[in-house]
């Protein structure tokens, strides 16, 4: 093991293992990489670190700027990461439909934050709308770079890293790969790897069921944090993606808690949600095929949310 030079080089190389309770009999296997190994407990570290580098890098974001986002709190923690590491400061927009573990995350990090309010702490097309134009309102400062998650292809690069370390750590033996949508970045980097590796894997979109517009659905109020927009977002590449799996918020609630209860693994909703539609891939592949999933975030960032803390 090297010694890294600062916080940064701590992120991705993350680990990746076999479902085995909660996956029924006659199933493909399912694997999850625990993107909760990142430093901040969350896949978007990969995002993140990708906006700030490759905008230094072509002279967008300049030394002193002010970092400005919009977030359900992940990108936002990542991203304040980043800032504490490189020297920035940073400004989120944010809301109370997100855990407070998650707020309070940002704000440990040194983040400045502007709150929205929601309808009843429910994710809405209205309410990220509402989040994303009191970040352009903020990036219209001097002195402001604004990452604008839902636009920033930057982010689809910060994940083929991780296509390549799913790629690598199964040798190759990937039939699915299944992944919740929120900007679409994630999904897109790594399905755009290891479809290079081999054009036959599939790829699966998860999104709410009660939000369920990439299906086709109407759009809706729903509490699976970070994901599920309310409309299409723009980094949505539908060649990509084989087939889009619709779970309610109950069922990824109550997967999240069987995950920590069977299978000694701590995630947040979308992950529960990424394992209810894998395992549906899984029924439908048999058991010689072999699906991959994210465990997308900890569930450290929900401890004080109805997944966890019982009435």
């Amino acid at each position: 093991m090297s010694v890294g030079s600062n916080i940064l080089q701590a992120i991705g190389n993350t680990s990746l293992v076999q479902l085995r309770r909660v996956v029924p009999p006659d199933c493909a296997r399912v694997l999850a990489q625990l993107e909760w190994e990142n430093p901040t407990g969350s896949m978007k570290d990969r995002a993140a670190q990708a906006m700030i580098s490759r905008a230094e890098e072509d002279g967008r974001l300049k030394p002193g700027d002010t970092i400005i986002e919009y977030t359900g709190g992940s990108t936002g923690t990542s991203l304040a990461l980043i800032c504490v590491a490189k020297g920035y400061r940073i400004h989120i927009v944010t809301s109370n439909a997100f855990s407070q573990e998650k707020l309070d995350h940002m704000s440990a990090l040194g983040a400045e934050l502007t709150l929205v309010p929601s309808e009843g702490g429910r994710t809405t097309k209205g309410l990220i709308l509402n989040m994303i134009e009191a970040a352009r309102a903020l990036s219209r400062a001097p002195g402001t770079y604004w990452t604008d998650q839902l636009n920033n292809h930057d982010s689809i690069a910060g994940y083929y890293p991780l296509g390549e370390e799913i790629w690598s750590e199964t040798n190759g033996e990937v039939d699915a790969f299944v992944q919740c949508v929120g900007t679409a970045a994630s999904a897109r980097g790594i399905a755009t790897v290891l479809k290079r590796h081999n054009s036959k894997i599939r790829t699966i979109a998860v999104e709410p069921a009660e939000s369920a517009v990439l299906g086709g659905g109407e759009a809706g109020p729903h509490k699976i944090e970070g994901v599920g927009i309310g409309y299409t977002p723009p980094l949505w590449e539908p060649k990509l993606v084989d087939e889009v799996v619709a779970v309610a918020t109950a069922d990824a609630k109550e997967m999240a808690r069987r995950l920590a209860r069977e299978e000694g693994l701590f995630a947040g909703t979308s992950s529960g949600a990424n394992v209810v539609a894998a395992i549906q891939v899984a029924k439908q592949l048999g058991p010689d095929a072999q699906v991959v999933t994210l465990m997308v975030d900890s569930g450290l960032k929900y401890v004080s949310t109805d997944v966890y803390r019982k009435a």
